[in-house]
């Protein structure tokens, strides 16, 4: 793989030569970073601690300009405009849905990405990404997405990477938005922030109320922060609060017979299916000059999840009461020194409490019949990691890495009032390493190599019966091979080639009373990545993006042997992006058109059940200037009214969870 790796990455290094005048320019920094929308971001100054510039691996990064100007049901849905990024859309009330990257699927089986709210871990004990509720775009500075297995910074939840939502703090401004329009969807968000001397305080408001597509659909969202941040000069301390509740029905899942002829509806064993989730998280952020060549930033930080779901799969099985009570807790911290022009060293690590209380009933509309699952966790996860960045010569960088983490925790069984210990992990190593060469200005060939880990999530973590015998990490092993090019303006393309092997795989029964897991076994995924944004015209955009990508069982669970060699389940081999805007600066208006989509995936591990879920979808809007702080816009999304749906298979039937259609929404925004 190494070879192949390095094989495309110079082929890419000639595919996108620079012309003879860009050669004799003198060699920039190594940049492996791509900016969708707005523009590109300049580093002028040197890298604080824990930054996502010291990452050389493929990072793309949403502008908060692009945004802003989405009309989304849940926050998860901004990631369709990124490269390379499945969407998984359940469309089931508060549990609407996620997104996942390299080849792992977002069924809940295995959640492989890191999610951070300024820079704050919030996944749930599982992985999942309930915390992304309490974001509204319009209070969103940027989206950084790190792909890969090289990234020191973070080790639970990182197998395939991370994101970092980054909302706006600092700056005097008002910016507020209203939508309105299909399925009777009424949205308002507001952001706004004063700074007065060295204090700067930001707020946001957000409501959504929409009656869904589908029948049973409603939904209901309210979530707002506050932002308070005192500049001390050598030092920056902020505090950050937020919090969110939604309350939603869930229309259920369609049978093969019934999702071609009436795709709105939903089944009476569905009617009192729904649920509510409150959030809250509150975080201490401190970043400090503690010396002319020496940065510490730190943060301190306690969330808590309130979920109490009430779903029926389908007519063969009982309804369910789910209800979830998570407490975390935790600090993050780096200290960044820059040794000399060519040496700059990090250490950091983060510590992680968790307490967790999982319980089930089965129930007869609402109503409890028998407890299936009582359980109270706690868990630990600690890491340390240390990093360097070399750069011998002007055109050469090196990072090297090394991460540790630990993980402890005592798990109970309320029902039967038994204890178990933690699965002894023991220290999970995790070397990395990263290389940049920047042989012109504005060409960039980089690689790396990583590990990163899973363990069990809720009882898997635990030496529950019938094991009696500690389980292992499953240990990730990732490279990657690309290149970036930056032309000015005008030009920006990169390609990436990687692969990411697993050592005994976890795979969580997402239905199991229990909340066990099965071994998928060690497991491969490779694939490459195409994106690339021109403008040729002053104020005209286009872009678009193509990742293939194959993610397969290599030696099977010795209990599934016939899975060997099989494709893991609800991986689209293609994953497509594509838009074109036109926003001259001398008129008032803007148009953009854009879609994402993906290819057909298998349903089970046994692939025998057909390919489904295939999809592109469009979305258009035209905006208009009324005045130079006054927007109206109107969107049209699924344009070509692509009749695709979200599909699983439940072990006797498949069950669809059906798109919504071609549709129309308005809006109004003032900024001042």
């Amino acid at each position: 793989m190494t070879n192949t790796c390095s094989m495309v990455a110079l082929s890419a290094a000639c595919l996108f030569a620079a012309p003879p005048s860009a050669a004799q320019s003198d060699p920039a920094r190594a940049d492996t970073q791509v900016t969708i929308g707005g523009d590109e971001i300049v580093v002028t100054a040197k890298s604080m601690a824990r930054a996502t510039a010291n990452v050389l691996t493929s990072v793309d990064i949403l502008s908060g300009d692009v945004a802003q100007r989405q009309n989304v049901d849940n926050a998860w849905e901004l990631f369709a405009r990124l490269p390379g990024v499945v969407l998984t859309d359940f469309n089931q009330g508060t549990t609407s849905g996620r997104f996942s990257i390299r080849g792992f699927n977002g069924e809940g089986e295995i959640n492989a990405v890191k999610l951070l709210i300024d820079g704050v871990p919030a996944n749930d004990n599982a992985g999942r990404m309930d915390f992304i509720d309490l974001v509204a775009p319009i209070d969103i500075a940027s989206v950084e997405l790190v792909r890969g297995t090289s990234d020191p910074r973070w080790g639970l939840h990182a197998i395939a990477g991370s994101a970092d939502i980054r909302t706006r703090i600092g700056g005097t401004y008002l910016d507020a938005r209203a939508i309105a329009g299909a399925f009777g969807t009424y949205d308002a968000q507001a952001s706004g922030g004063v700074e007065t001397g060295r204090l700067s305080q930001n707020y946001l408001l957000a409501y959504r109320r929409t009656g869904g597509f589908r029948d049973h659909a409603d939904l209901d969202r309210l979530s707002f922060a506050g932002k308070w941040f005192y500049d001390f000069g050598p030092a920056k301390l902020g505090l950050i609060a937020r919090h969110g509740r939604s309350e939603a029905d869930e229309p259920g899942y369609l049978t093969d017979a019934d999702i071609g002829t009436n795709r709105r509806r939903s089944y009476a064993v569905s009617a009192t299916d729904g649920g509510r989730r409150e959030l809250s998280q509150y975080s201490l952020h401190l970043d400090a000059d503690l010396a002319r060549d020496l940065s510490l930033t730190a943060t301190g930080y306690a969330t808590a999840n309130r979920d109490n779901r009430y779903v029926r799969f389908s007519a063969n099985v009982a309804q369910q009461q789910r209800l979830t009570g998570e407490d975390h807790h935790g600090v993050v911290a780096g200290l960044h020194w820059h040794a000399a022009d060519w040496l700059m060293a990090e250490a950091g690590g983060d510590m992680q409490w968790q307490h967790n209380r999982s319980q089930r009933w089965t129930t007869d509309r609402r109503i409890a019949v028998a407890a299936t699952r009582d359980q109270d966790f706690d868990l630990r996860v600690g890491g340390a990691y240390v990093q360097a960045i070399v750069t011998p010569l002007r055109w050469l960088t090196v990072t090297p890495a090394w991460r540790v983490d630990r993980v402890g925790g005592s798990f109970t069984n309320r029902l039967n009032g038994r204890a178990y210990p933690v699965n002894d992990y023991g220290t999970i190593h995790q070397p990395k390493l990263s290389v940049a060469v920047t042989p012109v200005a504005g060409l960039t060939a980089y690689g790396n190599f990583g590990r990163t880990f899973q363990i069990g999530a809720g009882s898997g973590a635990y030496v529950v019966p019938p094991r009696v015998r500690d389980v292992a990490p499953s240990i990730n092993e990732g490279y990657e091979a690309g290149v970036k090019l930056a032309q000015g303006r005008w030009l920006t393309a990169r390609a990436a080639l990687w692969q990411q092997t697993a050592t005994g795989e976890l795979k969580r029964r997402l239905n199991d009373p229990s909340g066990e897991f099965d071994n998928l076994g060690a497991t491969r995924r490779r694939g490459i990545d195409l994106e690339a944004s021109v403008q040729p015209l002053p104020g005209l955009s286009l872009w678009g993006s193509w990742s293939h990508q194959r993610a397969v069982i290599r030696v099977a669970d010795p209990a599934a042997p016939t899975t060997q060699g099989n494709e893991i389940d609800h991986v689209p081999r293609n994953v497509t992006t594509a838009g074109i805007e036109w926003a001259p600066k001398s008129l008032p208006w803007r148009a953009s058109l854009w879609g994402n989509g993906q290819s057909s995936y298998e349903l089970t591990t046994a692939n025998d059940r057909g390919r489904y879920g295939a999809y592109f979808q469009l979305t258009a809007e035209l905006a208009w200037a009324v005045t130079p702080a006054v927007e109206l816009s109107a969107q049209l999304r699924n344009l070509t009214d692509d009749r695709y749906a979200y599909v699983w298979y439940d072990g006797t039937q498949r069950l669809h969870a059906p798109a919504d259609p071609r549709s129309v929404f308005g809006a109004v925004r003032a900024r001042f």
